[in-house]
């Protein structure tokens, strides 16, 4: 089965808010499909975004178990683990373009395919994921939360100084566990070119 047919999967099966419909169709007429999840690092071709969020959702899925055990339905229900895995990178929705760049090879200036970066709509990274979900389902404060501060440190805010993180981190340990899973995800599942 391919990534877009696992997606969907287990979108359909868990994801039944109010909304879900039409953020569904948003996403199939996007490029969420066929984007990368990088330019140059991990997921960097065509559907890496798609695979990628459903590495980040299976490596959610078994932190949150492992955390949890037996009882971890108490603490986060299945649909707000697909809500986070899944969709906290739908901010890089037209966000790369297909393009070239020239790269010397044994003395030789080759053209060769890369992506570059447009952004249509500046608004950040985890918080552009927030405010996309956000207009078509409601997210709940917890779910906000661990979308919009899943890059950890990686964050130019925490990079910049901003000590938010660390208040959302104590009081929402699901942002703790996406943020883990998204590291987990791109570093470990899935390939990383290093350029």
């Amino acid at each position: 089965m391919d990534s877009k047919q696992v997606f969907l999967n287990v979108f359909d099966e868990h994801i039944k808010r109010t909304g879900a419909a039409e953020l569904r169709n948003y996403l199939i007429k996007s490029d969420f499909f066929t984007a990368p999840a990088s330019m140059r690092y991990h997921c960097a071709y065509e559907g890496g975004l798609c695979e990628h969020s459903i590495n980040a959702y299976r490596r959610l899925l078994a932190n949150v178990q492992h955390e949890y055990g037996e009882t971890w339905r108490q603490k986060f229900s299945h649909e707000t683990i697909a809500i986070c895995g899944l969709l906290h990178d739908v901010c890089k929705i037209d966000f790369y373009k297909p393009d070239f760049r020239n790269v010397k090879e044994n003395g030789e200036w080759i053209r060769k395919p890369c992506y570059t970066k447009d952004e249509a709509l500046p608004f950040g990274h985890g918080e552009k994921s927030v405010y996309i979900v956000n207009s078509f389902i409601k997210l709940t404060r917890e779910e906000a939360m661990a979308i919009n501060w899943h890059m950890g440190g990686f964050d130019y805010r925490a990079k910049g100084g901003d000590s938010s993180i660390s208040d959302a981190y104590c009081k929402y340990h699901l942002a703790v566990l996406l943020h883990v899973s998204d590291l987990e995800a791109t570093y470990i599942d899935e390939k990383r070119t290093l350029r």
